[in-house]
This record gives C-alpha cells, structure tokens and sequence, in this order.
C-alpha cells in the first residue's frame, strides 16, 4: 500500500469520525457511538467491580448517589443514567468510566470536609463523562493502532506499529492536563448551576495536591517513585496559572446560592464511623503486627518497615527500599509436601541452602536461592507455610546484595512470627474509624497525635485530614476529625 493511499485512508476515518461534543459544542474525533461508549461502561464497570468492593454502609452509598445525581440533573447529558459508587479502598482515589460510571473511594471521602467539595470530584469525573474524554481517548488510541499497522504494511517495517502501539497505550493511561483542566472547568460551572460554592473545586485540588506533597515525603523515606492522584499539576494549584485562568473564567459571572464561610457540620458528621485505613476484610495492621480475622492468621515484621496491602500479596518495604518481603496466599489443589510445592509450582530447583522449618501449626520448607528481584539478580529467601488446602509464600530480598545476611535474620523472624488469632488478637484486629469531635480553647493537635491509633506520620495525616496541612491550626469551637 503507497503513502499517499494511507494518507487518503486516514483522511476518511478522520473525517468519518467527527462528532460534536455535547459538553464543549466542538467538532471532536470519536470512533464510537453513544450506544457502543454505553455498553462499553457496562463491560469496564463489571472488570471495576471484580477489582473493587462497594463500601458497606447503604446510608452513605444512597448519600453519594444523591449529591452526584443533583449535579448530573445540570449536566450537558442529562439523558444518562449515572451510577455512583463509594469504593471500600484506601487509595485516594476517584474515576468515570464511559456512559455515566462514576467512583469515589473512602480513601478520598475521608479527607473531604463539605458537600461540596464531595460534589466537586463528582462533578469533576462528570465532566470527564460529558465531555467523552474516555471515548476521544479510545477513539485516538485506535488511530494511532491503525497507523502503526498502515505504516507497516506500506514501508514493510514491522516494527512501526509496535511503537506507535505503545503511543496509544501511553494516551490511554491518563488523560492529561488539558482533559484535567477541561474536567475542572465544566465541574465548576456544574456546581453553580447545582447550587454550590463553586470554589469548592480549588479546596479538592488543593486535598489533592496537598496528598502530592505529603506522599513525596513518604516515598523519599521509603526509595521509591511518588504517587500522584492528578499528576497534571507541577505547583500548588494556587499558584498554578492555567488553573486559576480555567477557575477565573468559569466563576466570573457565577453566583453561588449557598453562602461561603463555617463548617459544613452535616457533612462532617455523616462522617462518623467511616473506616480509615486497613479494612478488616482485608486484614488490619496494628503497629508491627498485621491480623487477619478471616482468614485466621497474623505475623510481625521489623519495626519502622511499611506494609502495603494489595489485592493480591501483602508487600512490606524497609526503610529507603534498603529491603522487601513480599506475602502471597495460594490455593493448594494437589496434597503436595512444602518442599514438592516449591520445586512444582514454584519451579524452586538450585538452592544456596534449604531446611524443613514448623511455625505454630504450619508445616513449612525455607530456602535460600537466586532470581530476579527488583533489584536486579540477587539472594532470595523464599519460606512456605502450609495448612491445608493453603499455602503462604513468603520471598525477601536486600537491595544490597552484601548486606542479605543481615536482612535475611529479619526475614526468618517475620517468618517464623506467623500463627493463628487469639481472642485477644481479634479484639486487636478491628479496624480504625473516623470521630467527629468538637475542639475546645485547649485542643492541639500534638496531643491528638501522641495518643492516635495512626501507624505512621501521626501529625501530618490528621492534618490532612482536616484541610490543615501542613501548617494550619484548630479554632476553638470547630469539628474536627480523628481517628479511634
């Protein structure tokens, strides 16, 4: 196939692809339908589900879905039906699928201090929905397919379409600062249109800068990269410019009907009781021990290391990514000795040193070898505890590869920590939730600190929590959030 015939075959999808966006009243480059972008929300919110829970608390879930519902009515789509859904995860976190799917996890609602500013990220993600910014996305990300295999077929360079593949999937993962800033806008003006303090929408930027900041002192802590909920904006959103231009413009002829100013003490309250970090359906860590009252057992790991809990391994990091054990529970299909499963299913066949270990009432094998680890090629202590019909698969590895020895005496005693819950460990294991209390002339949140069930970063988290950080201070006479 010749270029110019490539060209004249991308002109007719480009042109064949124009549709005018119901947000923005532009001409946009789409390649998909409304009935095609709303079954593909029904297929990407099912996949959601599989990876996420619904917070358990009907009251709050009816609560998010009215707020989010009064600022659809206003919405450049009206027509749809929109879904929205408290997630039960720590992440702070909220999203929009195609066709009116729309998230927001309690990691995020927790550190939210008004109705508005919950109706602002929902506003926020509804802008991603009336705007199509999934679908102009997909739309691009089957172009830029479709040109790499043009171009290949054309040039006979085969590799092409590979890396104009991985140019579409870089467009898919974001959806970059002039989506972002689009979002913000057409939130803002929802808001209004709503009967919100539009200006709601720099307080959640704000959260969310703020939870920028704070996780890059975490990562330097621990060597790692940092994590960020927008990743579009390099400044404080105060003194970001294109935002402020975004918020001036919007705002200017706006005149919210709710006045500014006080607490939000309704919505302040509506937050009692909700979980704050660990959910006991996932497991609670409290202090250097880690319970789990559904699958019955817990372990110790060093003191000052961090534990992430993920969906599929508990992953627990020493301080400045020096070290790393990673947990994972597997399923035992087959009666297999733990020696036979780390050779069968672990593939486990050299071994620096091996020994049949027994820790409380799991039968065990614990080796030392060598693999690939995040740190490149290096020892490995690998341990299985067996019980049953389940087995734990605990791996440890040092960054430096001279300094194993020492972290390996840290890696056995996790290992060996391991036992079934007493009465009094399920007493421990119940996870933290949110208190509303009001402050009095004598409230400092110093001495909340000192006595907080908070594992880590005492101070700066209830900061956060509060709209406080990193410098604010409590008056007397307001709520404020802590956690028991």
């Amino acid at each position: 196939m010749g270029f110019i015939k490539v060209v004249l075959l991308l002109s007719i999808v480009v042109v064949a692809g124009c549709a005018v966006n119901p947000a923005t009243g532009e001409r946009d480059f789409v390649l998909m339908s409304e009935n095609e972008e709303l079954a593909l929300g029904r297929r990407y919110s099912a996949e959601v589900m599989k990876q996420y829970r619904a917070y358990d608390n009907p009251m709050l879930q009816k609560y998010v879905q009215s707020v989010g519902e009064r600022v659809a009515r206003v919405s450049h789509r009206k027509n749809l039906f929109y879904r929205f859904t408290l997630l039960d995860s720590t992440q702070v976190n909220a999203f929009a699928l195609p066709g009116g799917y729309i998230y927001i996890t309690r990691g995020l609602l927790v550190y939210l201090n008004s109705e508005a500013e919950l109706a602002a990220v929902l506003g926020h993600e509804l802008g991603h929905v009336t705007a199509r910014h999934s679908v102009r996305q997909h739309s691009m990300s089957t172009t830029t397919n479709l040109l790499g295999a043009l171009i290949s077929a054309a040039s006979g360079v085969q590799g092409a379409g590979q890396l104009t593949s991985l140019i579409g999937t870089g467009i898919v993962r974001g959806y970059g600062r002039e989506h972002e800033l689009e979002a913000d806008g057409l939130g803002v003006d929802y808001l209004a249109k709503a009967g919100y303090d539009p200006r709601a929408m720099e307080k959640v930027i704000t959260t969310l800068k703020n939870q920028e900041i704070f996780d890059k002192k975490l990562a330097r802590e621990q060597g790692r990269e940092p994590r960020a909920y927008h990743g579009v904006f390099s400044t404080h959103p105060a003194n970001d410019t294109r935002l402020q231009q975004v918020l001036r413009k919007t705002t200017r002829n706006i005149k919210p009907s709710v006045t500014q100013g006080g607490q939000d003490v309704a919505f302040l309250k509506r937050l009692s009781g909700l979980t704050f970090g660990d959910s006991e359906k996932d497991g609670i860590t409290k202090g250097n021990t880690f319970y789990h009252s559904d699958i019955n057992f817990k372990f110790s790991f060093p003191r000052q290391w961090l534990l992430a809990n993920r969906p599929k391994s508990i992953q627990i990091m020493a301080p400045k990514n020096e070290a790393f054990i990673q947990i994972e529970l597997q399923d035992l299909n087959k009666r297999l000795t733990p020696q036979q499963f780390l050779k069968t299913r672990l593939g486990i066949e050299k071994t620096m040193s091996q020994k049949t270990i027994t820790v409380g009432d799991y039968s065990g094998y614990s080796v030392v070898t060598t693999g690939k680890t995040p740190y490149g090629q290096r020892n490995i202590r690998v341990a299985v505890l067996v019980e049953k019909n389940r087995v734990f698969v605990i791996i440890g590895s040092a960054k430096q590869a001279n300094r194993f020895t020492y972290f390996d005496r840290l890696f056995l005693n996790t290992i060996e920590s391991f036992s079934k819950l007493s009465k009094l460990d399920r007493k421990k294991a119940v996870e933290l939730r949110l208190q509303v209390v009001k402050a009095s002339s004598r409230t400092r949140l110093l001495v909340i600190a000192k006595s907080s069930p908070i594992a880590h970063h005492v101070e700066d988290q209830l900061r956060l929590l509060n709209g406080l950080f990193p410098t604010g201070s409590i008056k007397s006479g307001d709520l404020i959030k802590i956690v028991r």
